[in-house]
């Protein structure tokens, strides 16, 4: 965990000693600023003063001596801050300074251990995902010391730019001081070249040094050094840490200098590294500074002018306009607007809320949880401090980092996109080293893999996004997404109707609508697998919200206004579909049993469109899949009316269309009687959100604002179970559903259309689980080719160590 723990240097240092150094090399300045550094770290990391609490005492001292830094002051005012500095630790403690080394060594041991739990140090992984019952080791070293005299010295090197991954030295040295100081910034370090001007032995035998580390890891080092009296010595050295850029040109260098093979150059870049590679990127030059900040929930730059109404977003993307979404939280109704803005911002909610989740689906840059705002819709402002920010006014949101800016900060594209969306051909000669070096990896892995990568679409353009990025096939089109915004009122007439032939008009029409998009979709996946999922939430979300409209009707009468006829119907029909816990309620197939027309509906289109789509010369692979099953008797009776439908269709059209029935996983009692319910289907699709909600019987809405973030906090869990898989208990009950499934059917066309298939993580568990493919947004799809790729080798590796 680099930087994320605590040092202490120069250990056993006490005014004796250092008066002895100072004999012994005749050199005030070295003895007393040993002292002195020992005492601050001392007091810093063991004691847990703030640093400010001795800027307070040696400040004077910088303005007597009319110096900047105490770096900068001569041995008698470096010995009169340390004694200061002691002073401030015993006031502080109210204990006598620890002069013995084995005292103060003992106290610093354990310093290091408490560091473990620090802040950063917990945040940091949670970031990196390491287990908080890991532990550290702490690390006793002899001192040698680069601040005594002036040929000596300490630097940082790394054997490749960690930058950019070019081949050479880079680092930085700093002479006549310790490492801290370059690794905290406190002076301002020369480049590593600086150092043969000083010292060319010891910059050569620097440089042989660092060929030997590197052809021995076989991978970029990162080194720290010092220079004590003309002589090199290495205090330490590590795999370097590199931005996603470096990582992927390192990998194929590496490969063509001999060093590794391209299984191990899988293994050395990550799909969430070429994730952050195909996100537009700010200016960083730009100058412009940050308004605030909030949770990191989709990477990516974006700036448009801040709407609050997804009906305005929507509005003025038509007429050219760039928009920035605003809200408190999003929710389904938003989607129009989602898909209109450039990006969205809220004052609620975290990395797996509902805004975060689409916008990463969408490829759409995310800020939310900025607390420090206030979204005040009825006035169209919203408020950070004493800044207010109008609809119109132009912001810039960085989805990386969290950061949101007050007007316009110029974006660089991401050339990474334009290749994977096929717009770059990596052999041309406009192609990067890095475009070259990420195709090579790219097409190594879709050799390489064994699970399929499909994606999760609903409407034709987001299907050619999927194709295009290299999607094998549809594995999740939710019908629902076709009925929110403009066709919202189809849904909510449907509910509404009192006869039957209401009802059967306002189907006819759905039905329209659904075959439209099921042939645009059918062409653009032409040869390849869609799976269109029948309506799953509950009919209360195409309506009203309870809420809102009861307090419209409350307001109106209070007024004495007449309430319409429509209003009242509608309350009444809120009334009716409310429920307390929708998730567990009249939803998926539950749906399909008491409105069977629905359901019906939604297969004549389906198949309908697809003969269609077959007769205009396409290669059509349909695949209907039913939701939220539970039992082998409900399965088998929707199966039963979706076939006599279909096999209606298909006899009338005189075509034999083949359209395969399956099953979503997503309830704990589907996983654990698989291998009942494998009698009646084509296929098994786990949806893990459900299932993990189910499983750990709570609501992701509810608890991403409420208890989670606290859970996430004390580390009661490593992270977030809707960003990646738990795998312990919702992966245990894919494991058994997969085990018995093939228990019965060895061939049982088995995956997963969860939000987990584009997590990385989750798609190594999904590989070892033996599925067949993952489904994820069209955005994530290079990614889960890339992951798919590395869960193969190092499940190689695993075994080949066992």
């Amino acid at each position: 965990m680099p930087g994320m723990m605590e040092t202490v240097l120069n250990v056993g240092m006490s005014a004796d000693v250092a008066a002895r150094m100072e004999a012994m090399t005749g050199d005030a300045r070295f003895a007393w600023d040993s002292y002195r550094r020992f005492i601050e770290m001392f007091g810093k990391t063991v004691c847990d003063i703030p640093m400010h609490d001795f800027h307070k005492v040696s400040d004077p001292i910088l303005k007597r001596d009319n110096v900047t830094a105490v770096a900068d002051l001569q041995g008698p005012a470096l010995r009169e801050v340390g004694d200061l500095f002691v002073g401030v630790i015993e006031k502080h403690t109210g204990q006598a300074f620890p002069w013995t080394a084995r005292d103060q060594l003992l106290q610093a041991v354990e310093a290091v251990f408490h560091s473990w739990n620090s802040e950063r140090a917990q945040l940091y992984r949670r970031r990196e995902r390491i287990p908080a019952d890991l532990g550290t080791a702490v690390n006793v070293q002899m001192m040698v010391f680069g601040n005594i005299g002036e040929t000596s010295g300490t630097g940082v090197c790394f054997t490749r730019d960690p930058s950019t991954g070019h081949p050479g030295a880079y680092g930085d040295y700093l002479p006549r001081a310790q490492g801290e100081d370059v690794v905290n910034g406190s002076r301002n370090a020369f480049p590593l070249t600086h150092l043969k001007t000083l010292n060319e032995p010891a910059f050569n035998q620097l440089q042989s040094i660092m060929d030997k580390l590197e052809a021995h890891y076989k991978d970029m080092c990162d080194i720290e050094f010092t220079v004590e009296s003309g002589s090199l010595w290495i205090l330490q050295t590590r795999v370097g840490k590199r931005t996603a850029e470096a990582a992927f040109q390192i990998a194929t260098q590496l490969v063509d200098e001999g060093a590794i093979d391209m299984n191990e150059a899988l293994k050395r870049v990550t799909g969430d590294q070429l994730g952050n590679l195909m996100f537009p990127q700010f200016d960083k030059s730009s100058g412009i500074k940050e308004l605030t900040r909030g949770i990191a929930a989709s990477p990516g730059a974006a700036v448009g002018q801040v709407v609050f109404d997804p009906r305005v977003a929507m509005d003025w993307a038509l007429t050219g306009k760039k928009v920035i979404l605003v809200r408190r939280e999003t929710n389904p109704d938003d989607l129009g607007g989602m898909v209109a803005a450039q990006g969205i911002l809220t004052s609620r909610g975290g990395k797996t809320s509902h805004a975060a989740v689409v916008a990463r689906g969408m490829g759409r840059a995310a800020v939310c949880g900025t607390d420090s705002i206030e979204v005040i819709n009825d006035e169209q402002i919203f408020k950070c401090g004493d800044i207010v920010v109008k609809q119109g006014d132009w912001i810039s949101i960085d989805g990386s980092n969290g950061a949101v800016y007050l007007g316009e900060v110029p974006v660089v594209p991401s050339a990474v996109t334009e290749y994977v969306q096929g717009h770059l051909d990596a052999a041309s000669p406009a192609a990067s080293t890095l475009i070259k070096s990420i195709d090579r990896i790219l097409t190594y892995a879709d050799k390489t893999r064994r699970m399929h990568v499909r994606a999760n679409a609903d409407t034709p353009e987001d299907s050619d996004v999927a194709r295009r990025m290299g999607a094998q096939g549809i594995g999740l089109t939710r019908t629902e997404h076709m009925f929110l915004g403009e066709r919202r009122h189809l849904v909510e007439a449907l509910i509404l109707a009192e006869t039957d032939d209401e009802r059967h008009k306002w189907i006819a029409e759905m039905e329209v609508l659904q075959y439209e998009d099921f042939v645009g979709i059918f062409k653009v996946m032409t040869g390849l697998p869609v799976t269109v999922r029948l309506l799953d939430p509950p009919l209360h979300e195409f309506l009203t919200d309870k809420g809102e409209l009861g307090t419209k009707i409350a307001l109106q009468e209070a007024r004495g206004e007449k309430v319409s006829d429509y209003d009242l119907k509608l309350a009444r029909a809120v009334n009716r579909l409310h429920e307390s816990n929708p998730m567990m309620g009249l939803r998926g197939v539950r749906l399909g049993v008491l409105i069977p027309e629905l359901f019906t509906m939604q297969v004549r289109a389906l198949a309908r469109a697809a003969i269609e789509v077959k007769r205009q010369g396409f290669d059509v692979i349909p695949e209907v899949m039913i939701p939220l099953v539970a039992s082998q008797r409900e399965l088998l009776y929707f199966r039963n009316s979706l076939e006599e439908e279909i096999h209606r269709v298909m006899a009338e059209a005189k075509s034999d269309i083949h359209i395969s029935i399956g099953s979503m996983i997503e309830t704990p009692r589907a996983a654990i009687t698989a291998a009942k319910l494998a009698d009646y289907s084509d296929f098994f699709s786990f949806g893990t959100n459900d299932l993990t909600q189910l499983t750990w019987a709570f609501s992701r809405d509810d608890v991403e604002s409420s208890f989670l973030p606290r859970y996430l906090d004390l580390e009661l869990l490593p992270f977030s179970p809707f960003e990646s898989l738990d795998q312990d208990g919702v992966g245990l009950l894919v494991k058994i559903a997969c085990k018995e499934t093939r228990s019965v059917v060895p061939n049982m066309k088995l995956g997963v259309c969860g939000e987990h298939g584009g997590d990385p993580r989750s798609i190594h568990f999904f590989h070892e689980a033996g599925l067949d493919y993952v489904s994820c947004s069209p955005f994530r799809v290079p990614v889960a080719r890339l992951e798919a790729a590395r869960a193969v080798v190092m499940a190689d590796s695993v075994s080949s160590t066992a």
